[in-house]
């Protein structure tokens, strides 16, 4: 049987949104994609957690700063409260049943929040030093920039590359990194590219864009859904936990 995918959508003057590819990638990958609404923490935690197989964190807006307890400071777009407050407690309860969460650009700094990390609010005016390019001007499938891998970790286990190019849509990254989650790639200007559990079987979130990169058959982007999907095929009870902290 197909695994149900539960994929996180946008909110904005209550219409839900969200972008084909991730979709799109999940079916190319064998699962079932069910877009899943910003409803309250209770059903989330008591009903769509335990349904779902797995757990998509998609990109979108800016995350709330209230979410780490900071104040909105210059460089702060628009945010929505109920995708933030939805995706953080889907996300600790699906840790807690250990089903695999992938989380994408701003799923990945919302996945570290989660776990009692923070991010930075806008990285053009809280990092002093010279930056790459992280808001392309190019097509969504397009890969502008590299990023290193650690040899190490379960995304080089999927990728099996050491430096691969990824595309890049973000002002927002992973700064403060949770102690139950381990930096396993960066760019060449030192930002975190990609973080992974310490604990869970798949928890893994992903600063780029895989799914924009799947329609043009990126190796590396068809490998992380593919496997991602692949683990969700495996009842949680299955999968090894090392003494998680949810």
């Amino acid at each position: 049987m197909k695994p149900l995918i539960g994929i996180t959508s946008n909110l904005q003057d209550d219409t839900l949104s969200l972008s084909m590819d991730n979709v799109q990638s999940i079916i190319e990958a064998g699962g079932i994609p069910v877009v899943l609404p910003n409803v309250p923490p209770e059903v989330a935690e008591d009903e769509l957690a335990h349904t779902m197989d797995g757990l998509l964190v998609t990109g979108g807006g800016d995350v709330d700063p209230l979410t780490f307890g900071e104040e909105p400071k210059k460089g702060l777009r628009s945010v929505c409260p109920e995708r933030d407050e939805f995706e953080i407690s889907i996300i600790k309860k699906m840790l807690a049943l250990n089903k695999p969460v992938f989380a994408i650009c701003r799923g990945c700094q919302v996945l570290n929040i989660a776990l009692d990390g923070d991010i930075y609010q806008d990285i053009y005016s809280q990092i002093e030093r010279e930056l790459l390019q992280h808001t392309q001007i190019a097509p969504r499938y397009h890969t502008s920039h590299y990023i290193n891998i650690k040899k190490d970790s379960l995304l080089f286990r999927i990728v099996q590359e050491e430096s691969v190019r990824v595309n890049s849509f973000h002002h927002q990254t992973v700064r403060k990194v949770s102690p139950y989650l381990a930096v396993v790639a960066t760019s060449n200007d030192g930002l975190i590219e990609a973080i992974e559990s310490k604990y869970h079987t798949f928890a893994l979130g992903v600063q780029w864009h895989p799914e924009n990169m799947v329609s043009v058959k990126d190796r590396c982007a068809l490998a992380l859904f593919q496997y991602f999907v692949n683990t969700c095929k495996t009842p949680p009870s299955s999968l090894t936990v090392t003494q998680s902290p949810l």
